[in-house]
């Protein structure tokens, strides 16, 4: 909603607000997920770690992906409007290298695996193990994520200065 209000308004503000909730929520769970939960959830058992995934892949599944298409999206607008949208800016360039990746990484894995995990989990006899390797896969992605999340932070902290 507030993407949609800064995006009407063409308020710079909004945006960059929208822009820098999304993506630090966004990059703050991956952050944690990637650091502190892989963690935990490599020393529990597998069922354990079912129920973990029980509780998590819902909230995941909806907010995740959202976070990343506000932020992306945001973070082109406020570009665009602030002036900065050179495609011939290698600073630009690899701010757009990035997104594709994390793009590539949270929509073409998170989000099938959250499939299959909800699909699994919907069965009348699931399988834990399989359960419990999705999950780690997706923990493990989480860290990944992070690591170009912070890249990109650092890309748009030198576009902000520049």
């Amino acid at each position: 909603m507030a993407l949609v209000l800064g995006l009407a308004l063409k308020s710079l503000y909004l945006l960059d607000y929208v822009h820098v909730i999304t993506g630090g929520s966004w990059t703050g769970f991956d952050l944690y997920t990637g650091l502190v939960l892989s963690r935990i959830l490599r020393s529990l058992e597998i069922p354990a770690r079912v129920e973990v995934a029980k509780r998590l892949t819902p909230t995941t599944f909806f907010i995740i992906p959202s976070l990343a298409a506000v932020a992306i999206t945001s973070g082109i607008y406020l570009a665009q409007a602030m002036g900065k949208f050179n495609l011939a800016d290698p600073w630009i360039l690899a701010a757009g290298v990035i997104v594709v990746v994390l793009t590539v990484q949270g929509f073409g894995v998170f989000l099938p695996n959250g499939v299959r995990i909800f699909l699994e989990l919907a069965k009348v006899k699931p399988d834990p193990a399989l359960i419990s390797k999705l999950t780690m896969r997706n923990v493990r992605l989480a860290a990944s994520q992070a690591v170009f999340q912070v890249l990109i932070i650092l890309v748009m902290a030198h576009l902000a200065v520049y």
